[in-house]
C-alpha cells in the first residue's frame, strides 16, 4: 500500500493544487455565496410549479407555469433510476456550484493527458489550459450550467476512446460507457451532438490507419467494443433520450403543421434563429488576444477615466465626472466595446496566448496522427461556427447532415475546438521533450514566433491593417445618438469615433499582453532546447504561466464580484400587481403580462402565475404557430379567453408602472359548446380561430370527425362542466347534462402521454381550437380525469434501472480484469 501512494503521490499533488485553485479562484462558493446568472433567474422562474410539487413530495411531468403547458421532464425531472442522477446528487452535495464542474473539467482533462502519455505537470497545465479556456467560464456566469457541465466529459470521453483504440478494450469501453452516460445525462444534447462530430472524423482517422497498418482486425474490434459502450450509455438514459425524442417531433424543431403564411422551415428551426449566435470570421484573433473585438457587449471593458468617449464629451464642455457617468450609459444605449455581429456576446473565445503559440508549434512538429484529427476537428467547427458569416460549410450541414439544424447557436461548436487547442499544444512540449534532435527544433521554434508572434506584433502596432473596430450598424447607431443628443449630429460622430479608438485601445493593450506571453512561452522552450532548464522545470513554469494567461482574462467575466449572498442571489420580487392576482383563489387559470417587453420570451411572469407566455428553447410547434399568427400583429382576445386567460398585465405609458385590468370573458376551465366546425387541414384551422366565439364554437380538424360529430348538438341550458382538482398531472373534472355533449377543456392537447377516462374507463379525446383538448361527454354525471403518463419517462425509468446496474457490473468488471492483468506483469517485472 505504501508502495502505491509513493507511485501515485504526484498525481494526489496535482489534484491538491487543482483543489487548491477552485479554493481561490471561487473563494466566494465556498463561503456560501452563489453566482447571480440571469439564466438561473430564468430556470427558478419556469420550475416554480415543479419545485413547488417537489416541496411536497411529489414529481410532476406536466406544468402549466408557461406556455399555457408543457412537459416538465423537459425544464426538470429527477430521472431517478439513473444512476448518474445519483453520481451527479452526490457531486453537487459535495461541491458548490460552480465548483463541482470546474474540478471535472481538471480531473477529466489530466485524465486524458495522462491517456496521452504526458508527463503529470504538463497534463496539469493542459488540464487548467483547458478547464479556463474562457468560454467555460463564460457558461457558468450566464448560468448554462448543463452546457458546462456536458463539456467536462468531453476530454474522458475521448481518453476512454483512445484507450479502447490501444487494445485496452475492457477498461476503455467500460470508462467510455460511464463518462458517455453522465456526458449525456448532462442533458445539452447540443454539445453531445457536436463532441459526436468530432468523434467521427476520429474514426475515419483511425479507420485509414488501420487499412494502411493492415490492423484491420484490430480496428474493427475497438469498434465494436465502443459502439457497445455507446449503446450502453445511451440505454442508461432511455427515459432522457425517449422523452426528448418523443417531445422534440412536436417541437419548434420539428415539422411544421401550416403550409401558408410560414416564416419558419418546414422541419427544423429558421437558419436565421439558428444562426442567430454566429462567430465572425475575423473574431477568431480572440483565440489568442481576447479583447481583438472589444471583449463582452455593453461598455464594462472600457475605464471611463481613459476613454476618448468621455473626451468626446469634456470637449463639449461636459465636467470629467459627469462625462465618465454618460460613457457608462452609453451600454444601455446600444453602444458597446463589442463590434462583432453577434446580437449580444458576454465575452470572447480565448484560449490562451501560450496555448495557441504552443499549438502552432505542434502542427509544426508533432508527428502523432492524433495532430491530423486536431486539425481537421478545429478547421471544421470553425467553418461551422461562422455561421451566417461564411455560411458554405454550414449550410451544407444544416439542409443535410442529420439533425445539424435542430441547434442553434452554432458558435459554441467552438468549445470543441477548446479541447484541441490544449491537447495538441500540450503534445507539441511533450515531443520537443522526446526528440533528440533538439538544435532542429530551435529553427521550427523560430518559426513559430515569426507566425504568432508576427501577427500580434501587427496588432500592437497597426491594429487597424487587421481590424476595423468599425461594427456594421456604425451609421445606424450614429443617427440614434444624434436624436438622443438632440439633433447633435457632430457629437454624436464624435461619440462613435471615441468608441473606435477605445476599441482599438483595448486590443492594442490585450495584444501586448498576448506578446509578452508568446515571449515567455519562446523564451521557455529555447532555454529547454538549449539545456538551460530540465523538462520538470519547464512542465511546471508552464504550468504556472498558463494559469496565470488564463486566470487573469477569466476574472474579467467571472470574479468575487459575480457572486453574491443566497438569499439575494436569485429572488423575484412580486409586484403590487402579481400580489393582487395571487389572491385569486382559482387554482388554474392564466396571464397574459405585456409589461416587460415580450411576453413570449419573458420568463419572470411564470415564477408567480401560469403564463400564456414564457422563455423556453423548445416550446410546441403548434404553440408556437398559435403565437405567430395571433400575437406577433395584434393581440386575438378570442384566443386569450380560450386560453383562460383572467387577467392582462400592461405597463402604464408615462410610468412603466405595470397595471392589471381582469378579462371577464375567458372561457373557464372547460365548458359545452353548442356547434362544430371542421376544418380541411391546420391553415383552414389557424385561419378559423382567428375571429371566433370560444365559448360556443369549436374549431376541429377533420382527422378527428368520427370523434365530434359536426351536427349541431342540443341546447342543454342545464348541463355543466367544472374543474374539482388540480394536479398538473391529474385534472379532474365533473359534468352533469341532458344529452351527448362535445366539452372544450382550456388545457394544451399532447397526446404523448395524456389519457382521458370518463368514471374510471380510458375514452379517446381530440384537438380542438388548433391547441386545446375536446371530449364527447355522454348523456348524464360524470367524473372525467385527465392523467399524463408518458411511456417514454416510464418504461424509459425502467430501462435506465436496468442498464444502470449492467453499467456497475461492466465497470467492476472491467477493474477486476485490469489488476489481474497488473498482478500478472508485476511478477515478470520483478523477476
Amino acid at each position: 500500500m505504501s508502495n502505491w501512494f509513493k507511485r501515485n503521490g504526484i498525481h494526489f499533488a496535482i489534484i491538491g493544487i487543482f483543489l487548491l485553485i477552485c479554493f481561490l479562484y471561487f473563494t466566494p462558493a465556498f463561503q456560501g455565496k452563489t453566482l447571480g446568472q440571469n439564466d438561473v433567474t430564468r430556470a427558478q422562474a419556469t420550475q416554480k410549479e415543479i419545485m413547488d410539487y417537489r416541496a411536497k413530495g411529489e414529481t410532476i411531468l406536466w406544468t402549466n407555469q408557461m406556455f399555457s403547458g408543457m412537459p416538465a421532464y423537459q425544464i426538470w425531472a429527477p430521472y431517478s433510476k439513473n444512476i448518474t442522477s445519483h453520481i451527479v446528487s452526490i457531486l453537487k452535495a459535495v461541491f458548490p456550484a460552480p465548483v463541482d464542474t470546474v474540478l471535472l473539467l481538471l480531473l477529466g482533462g489530466y485524465f486524458l493527458f495522462r491517456v496521452l502519455k504526458i508527463n503529470p505537470w504538463l497534463s496539469a497545465a493542459g488540464a487548467i489550459a483547458f478547464t479556463f479556456s474562457s468560454y467555460n467560464i463564460i457558461l457558468m456566469v450566464a448560468g448554462h450550467a448543463n452546457q458546462a457541465f456536458a463539456i467536462a466529459f468531453f476530454a474522458p470521453i475521448l481518453a476512454s476512446i483512445i484507450l479502447t483504440f490501444r487494445g485496452r478494450y475492457l477498461l476503455g469501453s467500460a470508462l467510455l460507457a460511464f463518462f458517455l452516460a453522465l456526458e449525456i445525462r448532462a442533458n445539452h444534447i447540443q454539445m453531445t451532438y457536436y463532441l459526436f462530430l468530432a468523434l467521427l472524423i476520429l474514426l475515419g482517422i483511425e479507420c485509414y490507419h488501420a487499412f494502411k497498418t493492415k490492423t484491420i482486425n484490430a480496428f474493427i474490434k475497438s469498434a465494436a467494443y465502443i459502439f457497445g459502450a455507446t449503446v450502453l450509455a445511451l440505454a442508461v438514459n432511455a427515459s432522457i433520450l425517449w422523452s426528448t425524442y418523443e417531445y422534440g417531433k412536436e417541437t419548434i424543431r420539428g415539422k411544421s403543421n401550416l403550409t401558408k403564411n410560414v416564416t419558419e422551415p418546414s422541419e427544423g428551426l429558421s437558419k436565421d434563429y439558428a444562426y442567430g449566435w454566429s462567430q465572425g470570421v475575423g473574431e477568431c484573433l480572440t483565440f489568442l488576444v481576447p479583447n481583438a473585438y472589444g471583449g463582452a457587449s455593453g461598455m464594462r471593458e472600457i475605464d471611463p477615466a481613459k476613454s476618448a468617449v468621455t473626451k468626446a464629451f469634456t470637449a463639449k464642455g461636459l465636467p470629467q465626472e459627469q462625462a465618465e457617468g454618460y460613457t457608462q450609459q452609453l451600454g444601455g444605449a446600444g453602444v458597446s466595446s463589442y463590434w462583432g455581429e453577434k446580437q449580444f456576446t458576454e465575452g470572447p473565445f480565448y484560449f490562451g496566448a501560450i496555448i495557441c503559440f504552443l499549438f502552432v508549434f505542434g502542427l509544426i512538429i508533432v508527428k502523432n496522427r492524433m495532430k491530423w484529427w486536431l486539425l481537421a476537428t478545429v478547421v471544421l467547427t470553425m467553418l461551422l461556427s461562422f455561421g451566417r458569416n461564411f455560411p458554405f460549410v454550414s449550410d451544407l450541414f444544416f439542409n443535410y447532415f442529420p439533425l445539424y439544424n435542430k441547434f442553434r447557436a452554432v458558435e459554441s461548436i467552438l468549445a470543441v475546438a477548446g479541447l484541441c487547442f490544449p491537447v495538441l499544444a500540450i503534445m507539441a512540449v511533450q515531443e520537443a521533450i522526446a526528440i533528440t534532435d533538439k538544435a532542429a527544433l530551435v529553427k521550427k521554434l523560430l518559426l513559430t514566433l515569426y507566425i504568432v508572434g508576427g501577427i500580434t506584433l501587427l496588432l500592437v502596432l497597426v491594429p487597424s491593417v487587421l481590424l476595423s473596430f468599425r461594427s456594421s450598424n456604425q451609421q445606424d447607431i450614429i443617427s440614434y445618438l444624434t436624436q438622443a443628443f438632440q439633433g447633435d449630429s457632430a457629437l454624436a460622430t464624435s461619440v462613435m469615433n471615441g468608441v473606435v479608438s477605445d476599441r482599438e485601445s483595448l486590443a492594442r493593450a490585450d495584444a501586448i499582453r498576448t506578446l509578452i506571453f508568446v515571449l515567455i512561452t519562446f523564451g521557455l522552450m529555447w532555454a529547454y532546447l538549449k539545456q538551460k532548464v530540465n523538462a520538470t522545470v519547464l512542465s511546471v513554469a508552464f504550468l504556472a504561466i498558463i494559469l496565470v494567461d488564463m486566470w487573469q482574462v477569466d476574472k474579467r467575466y467571472l470574479s468575487s464580484n459575480s457572486f453574491t449572498e443566497k438569499q439575494d442571489s436569485h429572488d423575484i420580487q412580486p409586484r403590487e400587481v402579481d400580489q393582487f392576482i395571487m389572491r385569486d383563489t382559482d387554482p388554474d387559470f392564466r396571464v397574459f403580462d405585456l409589461s416587460g417587453g415580450d411576453p413570449f420570451s419573458n420568463a419572470s411572469t411564470s415564477y408567480f402565475h401560469k403564463s400564456i407566455g414564457g422563455y423556453h428553447a423548445a416550446k410546441l410547434k403548434r404553440y408556437q404557430e398559435l403565437i405567430e399568427n395571433q400575437f406577433s400583429k395584434s393581440v386575438n382576445y378570442d384566443v386569450l379567453d380560450m386560453l383562460n386567460t383572467k387577467y392582462i398585465i400592461s405597463a402604464d405609458p408615462k410610468t412603466q408602472t405595470a397595471t392589471m385590468k381582469a378579462n371577464s370573458t375567458a372561457c373557464g376551465h372547460a365548458w359545452f359548446v353548442q356547434s362544430v366546425k371542421f376544418a380541411r387541414n391546420a391553415d383552414e384551422e389557424m385561419q378559423a380561430i382567428s375571429s371566433f366565439d370560444p365559448k360556443t364554437e369549436a374549431i376541429v380538424d377533420q382527422q378527428y370527425k368520427s370523434l365530434a360529430e359536426s351536427k349541431p348538438h342540443p341546447i342543454d341550458g342545464s348541463a355543466t362542466i367544472k374543474l374539482t382538482s388540480y394536479n398538473p398531472d391529474h385534472m379532474v373534472y365533473e359534468s352533469g347534462s341532458q344529452s351527448e355533449q362535445i366539452a372544450v377543456f382550456s388545457e394544451i392537447y399532447y397526446n404523448k402521454g395524456w389519457k382521458m377516462l370518463i368514471d374510471g374507463a380510458e375514452q379517446p379525446y381530440f384537438r380542438a381550437d388548433y391547441v386545446l383538448r375536446a371530449a364527447k361527454i355522454p348523456v348524464g354525471n360524470h367524473k372525467i380525469e385527465f392523467i399524463f403518463h408518458p411511456a417514454s419517462y416510464y418504461t424509459g425509468e425502467g430501462i435506465s434501472l436496468a442498464s444502470s446496474i449492467l453499467l456497475v457490473i461492466f465497470l467492476i468488471g472491467a477493474f477486476f480484469m485490469e489488476s489481474k492483468k497488473k498482478e500478472a506483469i508485476m511478477p515478470n517485472q520483478n523477476a
